[in-house]
């Protein structure tokens, strides 16, 4: 789905149209849906907290308190830009509500990351957390995210955000199966991070960088293809280590019924691994047996 800035000669748009995108005992909403929320401050007895020490981090003249699952939240929130809270739930704290909010709350309180209630088709509204910029940055300055992770705060546009957090349970059920083979050091690699290195080098071949040798060039660098003269470019890449030693990769893309029929052939032919919402895969299927395209629909 289409973030709006790629050039359309050298890299291929999404297929859908438009454009990208708790209950309130979970998180009560003190705001409106277009502005970042906070969290209630007032003492909840049916919160269990952490017995986890906080250690405090004295960065450019600030002083922040953070236990380890509270570092390990903003990491996770940095490499997705957007994650929904109920997921954050069940993937970061194993299911257990009650040990997330003290967390949520205390990095609300220091102002390293925001939450936001946004307008949702599925669901009528989600809510939605991300980092702030000090979150980010404090990110980068303790090295908390590891060497060569990219790292990203703020929301975008509604659909844009949701698309974000989407991508946080595919990466989800995608790593639970390199992790099950034996896959271990697991990076992710959002389309932002892999864009930005393609539009890079394809401007060092100057006015040559539209001709079909200079795209095939970069996309082989990257480890991608050229499909009718663009270079598709998948919602996310997992980089790990194989049972082996030996680096890997594996390229998603999550698919939705918005996708047109040609962009979604695009992605089968790019070789992606393609992955929909369960209501929305057999429709996908259907449209590529329409053009005798055989490719797994993989439901989330």
């Amino acid at each position: 789905m289409s973030r709006g800035y790629q050039p359309e000669d050298q890299l291929d748009p999404r297929g859908s149209s438009g454009e990208r995108g708790g209950n309130a005992d979970e998180l009560r909403e003190h705001a409106s849906n277009d502005r970042p929320q906070s969290l209630p401050h007032e003492p909840d007895r049916s919160v269990s907290r952490s017995a986890e020490p906080r250690t405090i981090y004295e960065l450019r003249g600030r002083s922040y308190r953070l236990r380890n699952s509270e570092v390990a939240t903003m990491v996770e929130l940095g490499k997705f830009r957007a994650i929904a809270s109920k997921d954050l739930a069940e993937f970061v704290y194993d299911g257990n509500k009650d040990r997330m909010r003290p967390d949520v709350e205390n990095l609300l309180r220091q102002g390293l990351l925001e939450v936001k209630s946004i307008p949702y088709e599925l669901l009528g509204s989600r809510q939605v957390l991300t980092l702030t910029k000090n979150g980010r940055r404090f990110l980068l300055q303790t090295q908390s995210a590891g060497k060569g992770q990219a790292l990203y705060h703020g929301f975008t546009k509604p659909r844009e955000a949701h698309h974000d957090a989407d991508l946080y349970r595919l990466y989800q059920k995608a790593a639970a199966k390199i992790e099950g083979e034996g896959g271990r050091n697991l990076r992710v690699v959002l389309d932002y991070e892999l864009k930005k290195h393609l539009y890079r080098d394809l401007a060092k071949f100057g006015e040559d960088r539209k001709s079909p040798s200079a795209k095939h060039a970069v996309a082989d660098t990257h480890g991608l293809k050229v499909v009718r003269g663009k270079i598709p470019v998948p919602d996310v890449r997992i980089e790990y280590e194989t049972r082996d030693g030996e680096r890997a990769r594996v390229d998603l893309e999550l698919a939705t019924g918005h996708y047109r029929l040609r962009n979604l052939a695009e992605k089968v032919l790019a070789g992606f691994s393609i992955y929909a919402q369960a209501d929305e895969a057999s429709k996908l299927r259907r449209i590529l047996d329409q053009r005798e395209l055989t490719a797994e629909i993989l439901s989330l």
